[in-house]
């Protein structure tokens, strides 16, 4: 009888214990860098590529390179848009939303590398390198396309804004698109680029070559961060001494090259 008893009392523990552990849980806050913002009607891409480079990334929870990215993503989704009433009627068009479209039907129109390298090239062609002190009088300012493509100048990380932007309305998913944030060790300059999965590989499209390289060919420079739909995350780079991790006081990339 006891034993009974006591069989009785262990498989109420264990019902207890299970829908202690799995039941509903509550909710966790989120913090709200998803560029899923970019399309609100679309669900975010799930997760499959390895980072580029081969590397870990950890989420970057807060500080001044996310405050940007954040930003960014707002501006996207205002000349997203945008975009789609220049879709419905051209006649509202500014001359930079008829330019940026005229990418992206060009990438549309191609497969593949051709879609990035006609992307990469066009956009490269559109825009004049011009720090942000000389344009805007401010060390660092990240502008969306529409706006760069209305000055017309813009340094390395709106060239690859403007890139990003226009792969995707091309039809590339945002889960094989990057935004890279790199350091050059010699200069000790930063420089960004976009990075784009095409045929198993990374490519790299950078402001200051028309050809594309893939992401071993940018073996003299550090990775720093990953910029995508899921927000920003911080390299941890084999090797090399791993950053202190990202927090109020953690650096945006500062003084980007061309």
């Amino acid at each position: 009888m006891f034993a009974r008893i006591e069989a009785r009392a262990l498989a109420a523990l264990v019902i207890v214990l299970t829908a202690a552990l799995c039941g509903p849980q509550p909710a966790r806050a989120q913090t709200p860098v998803s560029l899923a913002a970019l399309e609100p009607a679309a669900p975010p891409p799930s997760r499959s590529l390895a980072e580029p480079f081969g590397l870990n990334a950890m989420p970057v929870t807060h500080g001044e390179i996310l405050d940007k990215w954040n930003g960014i993503v707002a501006d996207i989704r205002t000349e997203r848009q945008t975009l789609r009433q220049c879709r419905d009627d051209a006649q509202t068009c500014s001359p930079a939303a008829l330019k940026l479209l005229a990418v992206i039907d060009e990438g549309r129109a191609r497969g593949g590398r051709a879609r990035a390298g006609v992307v990469n090239r066009a956009i490269n062609l559109a825009i004049e390198p011009m720090s942000d002190l000389a344009q805007w009088g401010v060390a660092d300012r990240w502008s969306a396309p529409l706006v760069t493509l209305t000055t017309g100048r813009g340094d390395c990380e709106d060239y690859a804004i403007a890139k990003y932007v226009a792969l995707s309305e091309a039809g590339i998913d945002e889960d094989r698109l990057r935004l890279v944030i790199v350091r050059d060790p010699a200069s000790g300059e930063d420089h960004a680029v976009l990075m784009v999965h095409v045929e198993d590989k990374w490519l790299v499209l950078d402001n200051r070559r028309l050809a594309m390289l893939e992401d071993d060919g940018l073996r003299r420079f550090v990775p720093l961060f990953v910029l995508d739909y899921e927000g920003v995350r911080q390299f941890a780079p084999l090797g090399v001494a791993r950053a202190p991790a990202a927090g109020p006081d953690a650096p945006a990339p500062s003084s980007l090259g061309f």
